[in-house]
């Protein structure tokens, strides 16, 4: 490792850790964890890391026991944490959307919007932002701490619960029914504000967050090249959108060139049978890694 500083980093444990583990693949690390341990392996001399809550990943970068980590910006917030924002990672689970924190009754509940929730209990694993919001709103409520089965909740023990969802279909499944939304919140590369002041760990810092964007833009998306006749170039250029910016090089047959170009997956069943009408040969769709800017 040399004269390089060893740089901690705090990885979320729980619904987030094999898309996160996923990511840093695709980014060039390979993390290696075992069931019963928290701290991987990494292959990379200068990092080393714990899998603990996403809960609990601001506190430790801001006291400094992380130099960064990655977490929720609804943790951020509900920790009150004092840490440099290095980028978002809007990446999830199941999704690659932001999620938001809402408030739900039972489906057949009386209370209509937030107003009705007026002197009622509401339990949520986020306390510190549901109050904050509350109090916003002019509603007076009682907030609880919940270890979780939040939805269970609903309506035997509490009027209403504040919880977090990505497509709805969970609270759907359990006949809640969403009367307000406090916040939208995404993944959240953050750092140690001395880490950040320190140049080397701050550069080292910057490379992953730069390789993670990387890798969450290349989702979705693969290489295609081929070998098109030069006669139908300007036809297939202006006939397929995807194809706008394409690389275009000339073969040693100059009656031909070859493209290369970065498109949506999903479109490439669309554009393959266009190309092949068009003349288009020895056509390869490839997967992508990384795309940097």
């Amino acid at each position: 490792m040399g004269d390089k500083p060893l740089i901690m980093i705090g990885l979320p444990k729980g619904s987030l850790e094999e898309s996160t583990i996923a990511l840093f693949g695709k980014a060039g690390w390979r993390i290696n964890k075992s069931s019963r341990s928290y701290k991987p392996s990494i292959n990379d001399d200068e990092l080393d890391g714990r899998f603990v809550r996403a809960q609990e990943i601001s506190r430790y970068v801001e006291q400094g026991f992380f130099d960064c980590g990655l977490t929720g910006y609804d943790w951020i917030l509900e920790n009150d944490s004092d840490v440099v924002e290095v980028c978002d990672l809007i990446y999830s689970k199941a999704t690659t959307l932001k999620s938001r924190w809402v408030l739900c009754v039972k489906e057949d509940s009386d209370i209509k919007d937030i107003n009705g929730l007026q002197g009622k209990r509401i339990a949520t694993e986020l306390v510190n932002v549901t109050k904050k919001y509350l109090e916003s709103k002019g509603v007076k409520a009682e907030v609880e701490f919940s270890w979780g089965a939040t939805e269970v909740k609903v309506p035997d023990l509490v009027d209403a619960i504040a919880d977090i969802t990505e497509t709805g279909s969970s609270l759907r499944a359990n006949n809640l029914r969403i009367i307000d939304t406090m916040m939208y919140t995404n993944t959240k590369f953050i750092a140690n504000k001395a880490a950040w002041e320190n140049p080397e760990k701050r550069a080292k810092i910057e490379s992953i967050a730069l390789l993670l964007r990387a890798a969450l833009d290349a989702d979705g998306k693969v290489g295609l090249k081929m070998n098109l006749p030069k006669s139908s170039l300007a036809r297939v250029i202006s006939s397929l959108p995807a194809l706008r910016k394409p690389t275009v090089s000339p073969l040693s047959d100059t009656a031909w060139v070859a493209i290369e170009t970065i498109v949506d997956e999903k479109v490439v069943r669309e554009i393959v049978p266009a190309l092949k009408a068009n003349g288009a040969e020895g056509i390869v769709e490839y997967p992508l890694n990384k795309i940097i800017p």
